[in-house]
């Protein structure tokens, strides 16, 4: 039915039935594209689409395994994504595939002159190989976003605050002797230095500035940054590449080829040592059956020996030999005997001496105590002893010199030497 032949509120209520459509449309229409640019956002932010990256390239002998697109892991984290290989020229004797990858903020960081390398090397059992960077150990960083100016060693020494800049490139006067090391400090004495060695630009940085992109890259060879920009080379990597599956499945099946024989003439070997095994197994049960005889005579004379009558004990000592060990060791149980009650009498004697050897001590004492005592009553007795025996000495001495007794305590002449009756020495 045409909409002019609808009555006034048919058109009316068909009016707001579009309307709402229309708003219906619009909103699913606007939600999904919301939906669509919060999926590109997670995928990008994902992906590190907005995030700043350092190019980096190696060289490899083959490309097997490897795609673009591949991650690149560092210490177990995917850090990037390889985004080019390529075959070298022909004219290349030296390299055979070029391989290029994006390493993304702050990774790169990790990413030194020294000790940085680029790993391929087997993912899985199927062939797949990935690329793994290391960790740099020494050096410089492979990229730097400080501001770089060249100018001379005069104009350096003029700028301000010249300790808060930093050498960008090397300067050596011999391999051992270095002028400047890049990222040192700027001096008045290197500059000088510089100057007097010829040197008429250098490059400085200023850690103070720093940009969101990259505004340098090492070049090994100069020895100094460059200036990065979008043209400007990647840094090279060092490649350590591990042999592709197919290569190291074909090395091991030659390997197996080359033992196969070896392994053949192995198993020969050992079928003849099992036969040898069973040929001694049958020599031995031979042997066995032969010494059967002499472990059933064993047998015998053990059951002998557990019995007394016959046993070892009597094969070593005969019944005569038994009876005069039995009376001599019964003599010495007598003599034995004797001995203990000598030792009894001795020991009742030695008692009987030592009690009367401490009676004997016991008057001793008693008597010396008593003297003890009288002398402490009698003190002046021990004076007058000694007065007594001095005045004799004087009496005596006196005796001596007196002219009626002085012959009888003469002092007896020495004996004369006797003459030597040695030849005397003659002198030649």
């Amino acid at each position: 039915m045409p909409v002019q032949d609808l009555t006034p509120q048919l058109r009316t209520r068909l009016s707001r039935v579009e309307r709402a459509v229309g708003v219906f449309v619009s909103i699913a229409t606007l939600l999904l594209l919301a939906g669509f640019a919060y999926y590109l956002y997670n995928t990008a932010a994902r992906k590190g689409w907005f995030l700043t990256k350092a190019r980096y390239f190696t060289f490899i002998d083959t490309a097997a395994g490897l795609k673009v697109g591949d991650p690149v892991r560092m210490m177990g984290f995917d850090v990037g994504a390889i985004t080019r290989i390529d075959a070298q020229p022909p004219e290349d004797r030296y390299f055979n595939i070029y391989v290029e990858f994006e390493i993304q903020d702050p990774y790169y960081g990790y990413m030194w002159t020294e000790g940085s390398l680029a790993r391929v090397a087997s993912a899985d059992l199927l062939g797949k190989r990935g690329l793994e960077v290391t960790k740099g150990t020494n050096g410089v960083p492979t990229y730097i976003f400080m501001q770089i100016r060249d100018m001379s060693p005069a104009e350096a020494e003029g700028l301000p605050d010249l300790g808060s800049k930093v050498f960008l490139e090397e300067h050596n006067l011999n391999a051992t002797n270095h002028i400047t090391v890049p990222l040192q400090p700027l001096t008045q004495d290197a500059l000088k230095s510089l100057a007097r060695n010829g040197v008429s630009t250098v490059r400085i940085g200023d850690p103070k500035n720093l940009s969101k992109k990259m505004t340098g890259v090492w070049n090994d060879k100069a020895g100094k940054y460059e200036l990065y920009t979008k043209t400007s080379s990647p840094y090279w990597l060092l490649a350590a590449e591990s042999p592709a599956l197919a290569g190291r499945m074909e090395a091991l099946a030659n390997q197996v080829e080359v033992a196969l024989p070896n392994i053949l003439n192995l198993t020969n070997q050992l079928a003849q040592v099992l036969s040898n095994a069973a040929h001694m197994t049958a020599t031995a049960d031979a042997l066995l059956a032969g010494a059967r005889p002499a472990i059933t005579n064993l047998t015998t004379i053990t059951t002998q020996l557990k019995n007394p009558k016959g046993s070892l004990g009597e094969w070593l000592i005969p019944t005569n030999l038994n009876a005069q060990l039995i009376q001599t060791l019964a003599n010495a149980d007598g003599t034995l005997k004797t001995a203990t009650t000598t030792l009894n009498s001795a020991n009742t004697t030695l008692l009987t001496v030592a009690t009367g050897l401490d009676k004997t001590l016991e008057n001793v004492a008693n008597l010396t105590s008593n003297l003890n005592a009288q002398v402490q009553a009698n003190s002046n007795l021990v004076t007058g002893i000694s007065t007594t025996i001095a005045h004799t000495d004087e009496m005596i001495q006196g005796l001596k010199h007196h002219w009626l007794l002085r012959s009888a305590f003469k002092t007896p002449k020495p004996p004369k030497a006797e003459k030597s009756i040695l030849p005397k020495k003659t002198t030649r």
